[in-house]
């Protein structure tokens, strides 16, 4: 339900409608001049101080600094987001054109001598760091960390060395996701009547939705005219790869080589196998990219006294070494490996009775679905409608705030209000939700989007955007509440009724909000480690991983489904359905995880950097070790993995089972306690979500649960048959999470 409630100024909100990418650019511009000038000028006052500088005026020069950047972190968040959710050829020609002026400017920030200074100042003076509030203290001795990991320490030629591989990176991880967005917009397969067999009402829909705005492309390009597209008929069937259409067809198609086709084409993005183009006739093929991107990585690694990259990205992390990190994950990969041979001969079992001999990738999805519905009695089309988004929403607020005390307020839009209404928020898309946290006093704790469909211009995958943190400046009389965006790529709403969600999606769901939460609840308000900065990159999913379990049992269920039509809670009997699949392929689910991990580990471990003939070797090779399943030898997963190339998870895509880990356990003390316990439910807020990064992710796990992480809460919500674990071996995979 919508409220009027008029907005606070500290949450700062962006007029989306008034927001135009060359006013970003010029804001940009601006905001790195304006950094740009504070150093020139703390570099002439510190030749001009022979004496030194005071670690009290050391403190004044940093929090100054900062507070310069928020305009920077401000304009450049909003065109990043912008160029993730509404594409276009303007809004990327200009995030891509100022890609190398931040790269130089963030170069120049960690690796500015007189700006190192005041860090080192305040830190060396004991006496008045101990007086340090703790988050200032972590966020000192983190930005010091961050200097030495810029090439503060190298000589001058090899800083500017560093700067340039640093302007490489961020055009090429760019580039990278640019291929990969335009090649999945590209692929459009017109359908025909038999190979629709087997798809679901739903499906159908999609499908429908997806010719229509087929249609409309093609009649903008000029490549089909009104005449053409009127003898097509209607509705017009187009298989895509956006995710909820690609989904639909592999799920239920009876059609085999239909499902071989989109799988074909799904695994050969942005490969050398994919023959599209972007709007200027260049190749879509990242194999290149690749193997610059991992080149670049090692010369950095090497240029800070590393022996590879792998190195570099774990130094942050909890994990302290790729031998720990490598120990983890075939330790887990031995433990799921015999569940996922049961899971693979059972699919196996099943497709024997839908005439296929031998099991292919493109089958696994769709026989996957009949056995849910043959030894289940669960099919997900007949739970989706039990899953409408709003009441999912609805009771997603409801289960935190019984966990957390807490209370959210939906916002008119500015198109439901007068413009100059106060009340109204401004969004980047009609389909755009924008929501208040409110604390049980009512006192406003942030606000948060919501942008939850799939459309074209729009990234794939879901992700929650931290765009403005907790941060506050007395001396600047400045207050600014955290403003996160959270974003799906979900079926949308068709036929006139709501979205209706795949329990696949509420896990989603479930998943960004508690990323959300963690970005949200924070009490800290030094903006370097409020909310989800400066916590560990292995540790930061452990709030998004843990809000799922609630998705998982039968009392956060009753209050997230509700038929569609009727109204009814969903049945018994597909409550039970769904229950007792929450493992089905648990084991090849793990299995795939970790084969993705080990993969990224070990091409940022190798020296000499890897070309891409051996990033695919590579990958063959972790397949061979890991896999249970054969892979075409086409299959070019890597070619699209974005965490790994063009996002943060570089020598860290691990962290989804190490913090998987720690989730697990969290969660095993609500099921001590009871999963909706108010005192437990403060508690994690209070040791995890209130603090951020202002401690080390192994102190706030521990002040929660009161003991160093144990693998056994991860293997039993896996399913996973722990006999035979030895004290040994769990010890060591304890120490290495702990």
């Amino acid at each position: 339900m919508t409220t009027t409630t008029t907005i606070d100024p500290n949450l700062h909100l962006i007029d989306f409608d008034a927001t135009d990418p060359v006013d970003l650019q010029v804001k940009v511009t601006d905001a790195i001049q304006q950094g740009n000038d504070f150093l020139d000028n703390i570099a002439a006052s510190t030749d001009k101080d022979s004496n030194g500088i005071s670690a009290k005026q050391a403190l004044t020069d940093v929090m100054m600094f900062d507070h310069i950047n928020l305009a920077l972190d401000r304009s450049w968040g909003v065109l990043s987001h912008l160029n993730s959710v509404m594409s276009n050829d303007k809004i990327r020609h200009i995030h891509h054109e100022l890609l190398p002026k931040l790269s130089a400017y963030g170069t120049r920030v960690g690796q500015h001598q007189p700006l190192f200074g005041r860090y080192q100042a305040i830190a060396n003076d004991k006496e008045f760091f101990a007086t340090l509030e703790p988050a200032r203290a972590r966020a000192i001795e983190l930005a010091l960390q961050s200097f030495e990991l810029s090439g503060v320490a190298l000589p001058k030629d090899k800083q500017d060395e560093f700067a340039d591989i640093q302007s490489k990176l961020s055009t090429l991880s760019a580039t990278f996701s640019d291929h990969i967005l335009d090649a999945t917009q590209a692929f459009a397969l017109p359908l025909q009547q038999e190979q629709l067999a087997g798809l679901t009402e739903s499906g159908l829909a999609l499908l429908a939705d997806a010719g229509e705005q087929h249609k409309a492309r093609e009649l903008a390009s000029g490549t089909l005219t009104q005449a053409d597209i009127d003898a097509l008929p209607t509705p017009y069937y187009v298989a895509t790869l956006n995710i909820p259409v690609y989904l639909a067809v592999m799920t239920h198609a009876d059609n085999r080589e239909l499902r071989e086709t989109l799988y074909r084409a799904y695994v050969t993005r942005a490969s050398e196998y994919d023959t599209h183009t972007n709007a200027k006739g260049e190749s879509l093929n990242n194999a290149d990219i690749m193997g610059q991107i991992l080149q670049l990585r090692e010369q950095k690694a090497q240029l800070l006294g590393f022996d590879n990259y792998a190195e570099v990205s774990l130094s942050t992390k909890m994990a302290e070494s790729v031998a720990e990190v490598e120990n983890f994950l075939r330790n887990l990969a031995t433990k799921a490996k015999p569940t996922a041979e049961q899971d693979l001969a059972q699919l196996q079992e099943c497709a024997r009775d839908y005439d296929i001999a031998e099991l292919q990738p493109w089958d696994s999805a769709y026989i996957a679905e009949k056995v849910k519905q043959n030894k289940f009695s669960l099919s997900q089309e007949e739970i989706r409608p039990y899953f409408p988004l709003p009441k999912v929403i609805d009771g997603l607020f409801a289960i935190v705030e019984r966990l957390y005390g807490i209370k959210v307020q939906e916002q008119n839009s500015a198109n439901e209000s007068t413009k100059a209404d106060s009340k109204a928020v401004s969004r980047w898309h009609d389909d755009v939700r924008f929501y208040q946290l409110f604390d049980a006093d009512n006192n406003l704790l942030g606000g948060f989007y919501f942008d939850l469909f799939a459309r074209n211009g729009k990234r794939g995958g879901a992700w929650m955007s931290g765009f403005q943190s907790r941060y506050s400046n007395d001396e600047q009389a400045y207050q600014q509440l955290p403003v996160c965006f959270m974003v799906g790529n979900f079926t949308p709403a068709l036929d006139g009724k709501p979205s209706l969600l795949t329990h696949d999606e509420v896990l989603t769901l479930f998943h960004e909000f508690g990323h959300g939460l963690h970005h949200l609840l924070t009490q800290v308000t030094v903006g370097d480690v409020a909310g989800v900065n400066g916590v560990e990159w292995d540790a930061v999913e452990l709030p998004s991983q843990f809000m799922e379990n609630w998705a998982w049992e039968s009392d956060g269920i009753a209050l997230i489904s509700s038929h569609v039509e009727t109204g009814e809670p969903l049945p018994k009997d597909k409550l039970n359905a769904l229950l007792a699949a929450k493992n089905f392929q648990s084991g090849m689910q793990t299995l795939r995880q970790i084969e993705f991990a080990l993969f990224d580990l070990l091409i940022h471990a190798h020296t000499p950097a890897l070309d891409y003939a051996g990033i695919l070797a590579t990958l063959n090779d972790v397949r061979n070790d890991i896999a249970i399943m054969e892979t075409p030898d086409y299959n070019r997963f890597a070619n699209g993995f974005s965490h790994i190339f063009a996002g943060g998870y570089a020598a860290g895509y691990y962290s989804y089972k190490w913090a998987e880990l720690l989730s697990a356990d969290a969660f095993s003390k609500f099921e001590e306690d009871g999963i909706f316990n108010p005192i437990t439910g403060k508690a994690f807020r209070e040791t995890i979500l209130s603090v951020g990064g202002s401690l080390p992710a192994k102190t706030n796990f521990e002040n929660f649960r009161g003991r160093s992480a144990s693998i056994d809460a991860l293997l039993r919500h896996n399913g996973f048959d722990d006999r035979g674990i030895n004290t040994a071996a769990n010890a060591q995979t304890t120490r290495e999470v702990g």
